[in-house]
Protein backbone atom coordinates (compact mmCIF):
# COMPACT_ATOMS: atom_id res chain seq x y z
CA UNK A 1 0.00 0.00 0.00
CA UNK A 2 1.05 3.71 -1.05
CA UNK A 3 0.63 6.18 2.09
CA UNK A 4 -1.86 9.44 1.12
CA UNK A 5 -2.90 12.13 2.83
CA UNK A 6 -6.25 10.44 4.01
CA UNK A 7 -5.71 6.45 4.63
CA UNK A 8 -3.72 4.30 1.71
CA UNK A 9 -4.02 3.47 -1.54
CA UNK A 10 -2.83 0.29 -3.59
CA UNK A 11 -0.46 0.90 -6.37
CA UNK A 12 -2.07 0.16 -8.58
CA UNK A 13 -4.94 2.79 -8.24
CA UNK A 14 -2.04 5.78 -7.81
CA UNK A 15 -0.36 4.47 -11.22
CA UNK A 16 -3.75 4.51 -13.02
CA UNK A 17 -4.43 7.64 -11.58
CA UNK A 18 -1.75 9.16 -12.65
CA UNK A 19 -2.08 7.67 -15.95
CA UNK A 20 -6.10 9.43 -16.52
CA UNK A 21 -5.16 12.79 -14.62
CA UNK A 22 -5.18 15.56 -17.24
CA UNK A 23 -1.18 16.86 -16.99
CA UNK A 24 -1.13 20.87 -16.34
CA UNK A 25 -0.37 23.25 -18.85
CA UNK A 26 0.63 26.81 -19.20
CA UNK A 27 -1.30 29.56 -21.06
CA UNK A 28 0.65 28.73 -24.44
CA UNK A 29 -0.45 24.66 -24.09
CA UNK A 30 3.23 23.54 -22.85
CA UNK A 31 3.93 21.36 -20.09
CA UNK A 32 4.05 22.95 -16.53
CA UNK A 33 7.27 21.31 -16.29
CA UNK A 34 9.07 24.22 -17.66
CA UNK A 35 9.42 25.95 -14.27
CA UNK A 36 12.35 24.23 -13.62
CA UNK A 37 14.32 25.58 -16.58
CA UNK A 38 15.37 21.99 -17.58
CA UNK A 39 16.18 22.80 -21.10
CA UNK A 40 17.85 26.31 -20.13
CA UNK A 41 20.05 24.46 -17.80
CA UNK A 42 21.19 21.84 -20.56
CA UNK A 43 21.48 24.48 -23.34
CA UNK A 44 23.94 26.52 -20.62
CA UNK A 45 25.93 23.38 -19.97
CA UNK A 46 26.27 21.96 -23.70
CA UNK A 47 27.88 25.69 -24.14
CA UNK A 48 29.97 25.31 -21.33
CA UNK A 49 30.94 22.06 -22.72
CA UNK A 50 31.91 23.06 -25.48
CA UNK A 51 33.94 26.11 -24.56
CA UNK A 52 35.86 23.94 -22.11
CA UNK A 53 36.99 21.71 -25.31
CA UNK A 54 37.89 24.68 -27.09
CA UNK A 55 40.37 25.51 -24.20
CA UNK A 56 41.75 21.60 -24.17
CA UNK A 57 42.45 21.83 -27.49
CA UNK A 58 44.38 25.07 -27.53
CA UNK A 59 45.63 24.44 -24.09
CA UNK A 60 43.87 27.50 -22.91
CA UNK A 61 45.05 30.15 -25.57
CA UNK A 62 41.31 30.51 -27.08
CA UNK A 63 40.35 31.88 -23.26
CA UNK A 64 40.15 35.74 -24.43
CA UNK A 65 38.92 34.97 -27.80
CA UNK A 66 40.72 33.54 -31.52
CA UNK A 67 40.04 31.58 -34.13
CA UNK A 68 40.67 27.67 -33.14
CA UNK A 69 40.32 24.92 -35.36
CA UNK A 70 37.12 23.67 -34.13
CA UNK A 71 35.69 27.67 -35.11
CA UNK A 72 36.82 27.18 -38.94
CA UNK A 73 34.80 23.63 -38.51
CA UNK A 74 32.16 24.53 -37.15
CA UNK A 75 31.43 28.17 -37.33
CA UNK A 76 28.68 29.26 -39.83
CA UNK A 77 30.76 30.13 -43.22
CA UNK A 78 28.86 30.09 -46.56
CA UNK A 79 31.69 29.88 -48.95
CA UNK A 80 34.60 28.28 -48.09
CA UNK A 81 36.39 31.00 -47.59
CA UNK A 82 37.19 33.84 -45.18
CA UNK A 83 37.83 37.58 -45.70
CA UNK A 84 41.41 38.64 -44.34
CA UNK A 85 42.11 41.69 -42.94
CA UNK A 86 43.58 42.79 -46.23
CA UNK A 87 40.17 41.68 -47.89
CA UNK A 88 41.62 39.26 -49.36
CA UNK A 89 39.87 35.49 -49.20
CA UNK A 90 41.62 33.01 -47.77
CA UNK A 91 39.98 29.25 -48.10
CA UNK A 92 39.84 27.18 -45.10
CA UNK A 93 39.96 24.09 -45.36
CA UNK A 94 36.11 23.45 -45.92
CA UNK A 95 33.38 23.48 -48.16
CA UNK A 96 30.93 25.90 -45.82
CA UNK A 97 27.86 26.07 -45.81
CA UNK A 98 26.99 26.36 -49.22
CA UNK A 99 29.13 23.26 -50.25
CA UNK A 100 26.83 20.86 -48.30
CA UNK A 101 28.01 21.52 -44.37
CA UNK A 102 24.49 22.72 -43.35
CA UNK A 103 25.59 21.00 -39.60
CA UNK A 104 27.11 24.40 -39.31
CA UNK A 105 23.87 26.50 -39.11
CA UNK A 106 23.60 24.17 -35.73
CA UNK A 107 26.95 23.85 -34.27
CA UNK A 108 28.11 27.74 -34.78
CA UNK A 109 25.40 28.44 -31.86
CA UNK A 110 27.55 26.37 -29.35
CA UNK A 111 31.01 28.40 -30.08
CA UNK A 112 32.01 31.35 -28.56
CA UNK A 113 35.08 33.25 -29.02
CA UNK A 114 36.39 34.17 -25.51
CA UNK A 115 35.07 33.40 -22.17
CA UNK A 116 33.38 36.97 -22.30
CA UNK A 117 31.84 36.25 -25.28
CA UNK A 118 30.05 32.93 -23.69
CA UNK A 119 29.72 34.67 -20.53
CA UNK A 120 27.53 37.54 -21.90
CA UNK A 121 25.69 34.65 -23.46
CA UNK A 122 25.09 32.42 -20.74
CA UNK A 123 24.27 35.52 -18.76
CA UNK A 124 20.94 36.14 -21.26
CA UNK A 125 20.04 32.92 -21.90
CA UNK A 126 19.97 32.44 -17.80
CA UNK A 127 17.63 35.37 -17.27
CA UNK A 128 15.83 35.25 -20.79
CA UNK A 129 15.70 31.43 -20.29
CA UNK A 130 13.75 30.44 -17.71
CA UNK A 131 11.04 32.96 -18.17
CA UNK A 132 10.12 32.03 -21.50
CA UNK A 133 10.82 27.88 -20.83
CA UNK A 134 8.06 28.52 -17.42
CA UNK A 135 5.30 30.12 -19.75
CA UNK A 136 5.88 27.65 -23.14
CA UNK A 137 7.20 24.53 -21.84
CA UNK A 138 10.59 22.89 -22.47
CA UNK A 139 9.35 21.75 -26.05
CA UNK A 140 7.95 25.28 -27.40
CA UNK A 141 10.90 26.91 -25.82
CA UNK A 142 13.24 24.45 -27.03
CA UNK A 143 12.06 24.71 -30.26
CA UNK A 144 11.91 28.65 -30.15
CA UNK A 145 16.04 28.26 -29.60
CA UNK A 146 16.80 26.29 -31.87
CA UNK A 147 14.35 27.84 -34.68
CA UNK A 148 16.14 31.72 -33.67
CA UNK A 149 19.64 30.16 -33.99
CA UNK A 150 19.47 28.67 -37.06
CA UNK A 151 17.39 32.03 -38.38
CA UNK A 152 20.26 33.88 -37.37
CA UNK A 153 22.96 32.11 -38.96
CA UNK A 154 21.11 31.34 -42.35
CA UNK A 155 21.36 35.29 -42.36
CA UNK A 156 25.05 34.98 -41.80
CA UNK A 157 25.03 32.95 -44.95
CA UNK A 158 23.25 35.05 -46.62
CA UNK A 159 24.84 38.22 -45.88
CA UNK A 160 27.90 37.48 -44.09
CA UNK A 161 28.92 34.68 -46.58
CA UNK A 162 33.18 35.11 -46.12
CA UNK A 163 33.24 35.22 -42.08
CA UNK A 164 33.17 32.76 -39.12
CA UNK A 165 29.91 33.57 -37.53
CA UNK A 166 29.38 31.66 -34.35
CA UNK A 167 27.49 32.19 -30.72
CA UNK A 168 24.42 31.93 -29.18
CA UNK A 169 23.86 35.35 -29.29
CA UNK A 170 21.52 34.40 -32.77
CA UNK A 171 19.43 32.59 -30.28
CA UNK A 172 19.21 34.92 -27.70
CA UNK A 173 17.91 37.70 -30.06
CA UNK A 174 15.27 35.32 -30.96
CA UNK A 175 14.51 35.24 -27.00
CA UNK A 176 14.31 38.93 -26.89
CA UNK A 177 11.49 39.08 -29.48
CA UNK A 178 9.85 36.24 -28.59
CA UNK A 179 9.72 37.49 -24.62
CA UNK A 180 8.67 40.69 -25.81
CA UNK A 181 5.77 39.02 -27.46
CA UNK A 182 5.00 36.76 -24.72
CA UNK A 183 4.66 39.37 -21.98
CA UNK A 184 1.81 41.22 -24.29
CA UNK A 185 -0.23 38.24 -25.49
CA UNK A 186 -0.06 37.84 -21.65
CA UNK A 187 -1.23 41.23 -20.74
CA UNK A 188 1.73 42.09 -18.98
CA UNK A 189 3.88 45.51 -19.13
CA UNK A 190 6.47 44.65 -22.15
CA UNK A 191 7.74 48.88 -22.16
CA UNK A 192 10.87 47.44 -20.26
CA UNK A 193 11.88 45.28 -22.84
CA UNK A 194 12.05 47.90 -25.90
CA UNK A 195 14.81 49.72 -24.52
CA UNK A 196 16.45 46.55 -23.86
CA UNK A 197 16.23 45.46 -27.45
CA UNK A 198 17.10 48.95 -28.84
CA UNK A 199 20.69 49.27 -27.06
CA UNK A 200 21.71 45.78 -28.03
CA UNK A 201 20.33 46.52 -31.40
CA UNK A 202 22.45 49.80 -31.58
CA UNK A 203 25.17 47.54 -30.03
CA UNK A 204 25.38 45.07 -32.85
CA UNK A 205 25.66 48.32 -35.13
CA UNK A 206 28.60 49.93 -33.22
CA UNK A 207 30.49 47.55 -31.71
CA UNK A 208 33.16 46.05 -34.22
CA UNK A 209 33.04 42.52 -34.89
CA UNK A 210 30.10 41.36 -34.15
CA UNK A 211 27.65 39.63 -36.15
CA UNK A 212 24.38 42.26 -37.70
CA UNK A 213 23.06 39.46 -39.81
CA UNK A 214 23.33 36.81 -37.12
CA UNK A 215 21.58 38.94 -34.22
CA UNK A 216 18.81 40.63 -36.74
CA UNK A 217 18.28 37.34 -38.35
CA UNK A 218 17.86 35.82 -35.03
CA UNK A 219 15.20 38.83 -33.54
CA UNK A 220 13.46 38.80 -36.52
CA UNK A 221 13.10 34.75 -36.41
CA UNK A 222 12.34 34.88 -32.84
CA UNK A 223 9.64 37.17 -33.36
CA UNK A 224 7.96 35.18 -36.04
CA UNK A 225 8.07 32.11 -34.01
CA UNK A 226 7.30 33.72 -30.99
CA UNK A 227 4.03 35.48 -32.40
CA UNK A 228 3.06 32.11 -33.55
CA UNK A 229 3.68 30.45 -29.91
CA UNK A 230 2.14 33.55 -28.23
CA UNK A 231 -0.90 33.96 -30.61
CA UNK A 232 -2.39 30.54 -32.23
CA UNK A 233 -6.04 30.60 -30.97
CA UNK A 234 -6.82 28.33 -28.42
CA UNK A 235 -9.33 25.92 -30.03
CA UNK A 236 -6.37 24.94 -32.62
CA UNK A 237 -3.47 25.81 -30.67
CA UNK A 238 -1.01 22.70 -30.91
CA UNK A 239 -1.60 22.32 -34.50
CA UNK A 240 -1.35 26.18 -35.32
CA UNK A 241 1.75 26.36 -33.18
CA UNK A 242 3.36 22.89 -35.09
CA UNK A 243 2.26 24.38 -38.16
CA UNK A 244 4.66 27.82 -37.78
CA UNK A 245 7.38 26.05 -36.18
CA UNK A 246 7.51 23.55 -39.63
CA UNK A 247 6.87 26.30 -41.73
CA UNK A 248 9.88 27.85 -40.10
CA UNK A 249 11.83 25.34 -40.46
CA UNK A 250 11.22 24.37 -43.69
CA UNK A 251 11.36 28.10 -44.85
CA UNK A 252 15.42 28.59 -43.63
CA UNK A 253 16.05 25.51 -45.64
CA UNK A 254 14.93 26.39 -48.71
CA UNK A 255 16.15 29.57 -48.17
CA UNK A 256 20.02 27.52 -47.58
CA UNK A 257 19.50 25.66 -50.12
CA UNK A 258 18.77 28.39 -52.66
CA UNK A 259 21.71 30.20 -51.51
CA UNK A 260 24.06 26.74 -52.31
CA UNK A 261 22.40 26.36 -55.64
CA UNK A 262 22.94 30.19 -56.89
CA UNK A 263 26.53 30.44 -55.60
Amino acid sequence: MVVASVGHQCPECVAEGKRTQRQALTHFGGSAAGVHGYVTKALMALNVAVFLLVLVMTKGRALTGGITDLHIWGAVNGSGLVEANDGSLIPIGYGGVDGGEYYRLVTAMFLHYGIIHLALNMYALWVLGRSLEAALGPIRFGALYLLAGLGGNVACDLFAPDTLSAGASTAIYGLFSAYFLILRRLGRDASAVIPIIVINVVLTFTIPGISIAGHLGGLVTGAIVGAGLAYAPREHRTLVQTLVLVATFLGLMAITLALSLSR
